[in-house]
């Protein structure tokens, strides 16, 4: 898709550069490493700062953060132009057998919040309001409490890992309308969804903040802790990909990602971790 292929250029470039070789922790010269990653924009917040961390201890290391999707790095990864792939979802079962080397690598949890504009009033929304909304047969607010206007409604495209938990979970595989308005990524989402007063949309809830409204599904806030107690129910894994068994470096970030350390970051970030 074009969107994502513009995403590829929203670099999101964390780097310590190392050109001639650099000191490591043991205080050895080590080659200069780099670790290209992409895919589900769930995963950038949680990447970003991982990263990093790590370079600040590896200074021979550097590695280069972009979005795209979760298909978008699924197969960016399946096709070996990523060293490491992002998805906020398990594989599909089309792509397991398209891509059937890749391993995954869950380093998190990620529960998806509906987002209303602040402007809003609507506070609850239950399974079926949710999918009547979402497939177009609930048009007005004021159908589910809220003002006599007209909904918009806004959704992420095909790929997304984030679409994909919600359609799963929230809307258990009911249709999404075609006139929804359709985002790149989770930024965008809460970016579109908080400048109108009529749109909904969902994003995850690590992106969550007073900029937006998020809505009671079922009467449950939507909270990690909540996802972590098993009373919210929208929620799917933060996935890294490799292509076969990765080499001695992208091991070495992939335990760290996982490690104490690691996973603080990830529950700093406002997602749950899985150590």
């Amino acid at each position: 898709m074009n969107f994502q292929k513009i995403a590829l250029f929203l670099v999101l470039l964390i780097s310590i550069s190392c050109f001639s070789g650099c000191m490591d922790n043991s205080g050895e010269v080590s080659e200069p490493v780099t670790i290209k990653m992409a895919g589900g924009t769930a995963l950038i917040p949680i990447i970003e700062d991982i990263s990093k961390e790590y370079m600040l201890e590896n200074s021979n290391v550097q590695i280069e953060v972009t979005g795209g999707g979760s298909g978008f790095g699924v197969k960016e990864t399946g096709e070996g132009h990523l060293t490491i792939g992002m998805a906020g979802r398990n594989l599909k079962s089309e792509e397991k057998e398209l891509y059937n080397d890749i391993t995954v690598y869950k380093i998190g949890l990620d529960g998806i919040a509906i987002i209303t504009s602040n402007e809003n009033n609507i506070s609850d929304l239950t399974t079926q309001q949710v999918q009547k909304i979402y497939s177009g047969e609930i048009t007005n607010w004021k159908s589910v409490g809220g003002s006599d206007s007209t909904i918009n409604v806004y959704t992420r495209e095909e790929d997304s890992g984030t679409r994909d938990t919600f359609w799963k979970e929230g809307l258990l595989q009911s249709n999404i309308s075609k006139k929804a308005l359709m985002v790149a990524s989770n930024g965008e989402m809460k970016s579109k969804v908080s400048s109108d007063a009529n749109g909904i949309g969902y994003v995850s809830i690590g992106y969550v903040d007073e900029s937006i409204n998020t809505v009671q599904f079922n009467g449950v806030e939507p909270t990690q802790e909540n996802v972590k107690e098993g009373i919210y129910t929208i929620y799917g894994p933060l996935n890294l990909l490799t292509k076969g068994e990765p080499d001695e470096n992208v091991k070495k970030f992939i335990e760290y990602v996982l490690s104490e350390k690691g996973q603080e970051i990830v529950k700093n970030d406002g997602f749950l971790p899985v150590n």
